[in-house]
């Protein structure tokens, strides 16, 4: 989202409310457009008694249209929800990471990339060099974020080395109560690692969990390895992580903390100078994707500042659309700030009442 700079931060958190009404708009335009929209939303529209492109004038009209549905993404068949404007584009069709039941799949033609790119504008070209090679040591598999990795890094200029991790085979063993194996799995991963860290003194970025990352300082300095910068998310990522990576693992590299998944992208945190207490900030994607933090016993209330809410995430892209979707994770709803001003939210986490359903593993 472009906002002239000049203005109060209060303008410019207007002017991005009113693009993002402009955003919905288009978007809605298109999704429900006969010649351009997918299947599944053009399914839809034919059971409503309004055309949401007459009703949706906005964000707030999104409401309309209910809570999209975890189970619409579980199964086939994948192409309703390839938009007839893009039928003719090469598809790639990402997992999530299945921690809560049969994975979900989303169809991508360049949003992964995209998005990439828009965070690429965020990275220091000090600690994050251009023309630097990296190390992805997360999840890979039907995961987008192994190839997403990899177009960060030939965005730069680089080239992107990977390990073999299949997380749904760590969570197993875990469910099964088999630790030693577990155990096996991961120095079997970091063993891969290092080599290619010894190997290759290239790599200057690295990309991994705050578990794995954890594990592999047990084995290495990376500051003596040459790597300057870590981008790093995962479920684990909080305030305490966050103030033990930057004062005792990796001291006087750039540390820096993300969130995303396959179905938002990726949001960026509050920049490190602006934070207390080492407590991190998300902010998603704007227009492209959406946070509200709700009330968990009422969903269509939306919190106030500093309250806890879940997170309802609405993403707005011409490839995917997905109105008001009620997300595995909670946090307190943060303020807009000068980069980024729209709603974010702080100490991210998983949502209490689903801690007993879910194994987080390698995140």
């Amino acid at each position: 989202m472009t906002i002239a700079s000049g203005s109060t931060l209060e303008q410019r958190a207007a002017e991005a409310r009113r693009q993002l009404d402009v955003h919905v708009r288009e978007m809605v335009a298109w999704h429900f457009d006969p010649a351009t929209g997918c299947p599944f939303w053009l399914d839809f529209a034919a059971d409503l008694d309004f055309d949401p492109r007459e009703r949706i004038h906005g964000y707030a009209d999104l409401k309309v249209l209910g809570h999209f549905q975890d189970e619409w993404l579980r199964g086939g068949p994948i192409r309703r929800w390839v938009p007839k404007g893009l039928a003719d584009r090469p598809l790639y069709v990402f997992e999530t990471g299945g921690s809560t039941g049969l994975p979900k799949s989303r169809v991508n033609i360049e949003d992964f990339q995209l998005d990439y790119e828009l965070f690429s504008e965020t990275l220091s070209d000090e600690t994050f060099p251009k023309g630097a090679d990296w190390l992805m040591l997360g999840p890979t598999g039907p995961r987008r974020l192994r190839l997403a990795i990899e177009h960060l890094a030939q965005h730069r200029g680089g080239a992107s080395f990977h390990v073999d991790l299949d997380p749904r085979w760590v969570n197993k063993l875990i469910k099964a109560g088999k630790h030693q194996e577990m155990h096996l799995y991961k120095e079997h991963v970091i063993d891969q690692g290092l080599k290619i860290l010894r190997a290759h003194d290239s790599v200057r970025c690295l990309f991994t969990t705050p578990k794995l990352l954890e594990a592999l300082c047990e084995k290495i300095s990376l500051a003596k390895a040459g790597i300057s910068g870590i981008f790093c998310g995962g479920t684990e990522m909080n305030a305490q992580f966050h103030r033990f990576a930057r004062e005792e693992l990796v001291p006087g590299i750039d540390f820096v903390p993300t969130y995303g998944n396959t179905l938002m992208g990726l949001a960026c945190h509050k920049p490190f100078e602006l934070i207390e207490n080492y407590e991190i900030t998300y902010y998603p994607p704007a227009p492209r994707a959406v946070f509200e933090l709700v009330d968990p016993d009422d969903f269509e209330r939306t919190v106030d500042y500093g309250e806890t809410g879940r997170v309802l995430l609405t993403t707005l892209t011409r490839e995917f659309f997905m109105p008001r979707f009620l997300e595995r994770d909670e946090g307190e709803r943060a303020e807009p700030i000068e980069p980024y001003p729209w709603d974010g939210v702080t100490n991210l986490r998983l949502f209490g009442r689903l801690e007993s359903s879910v194994v987080v593993g390698v995140y």
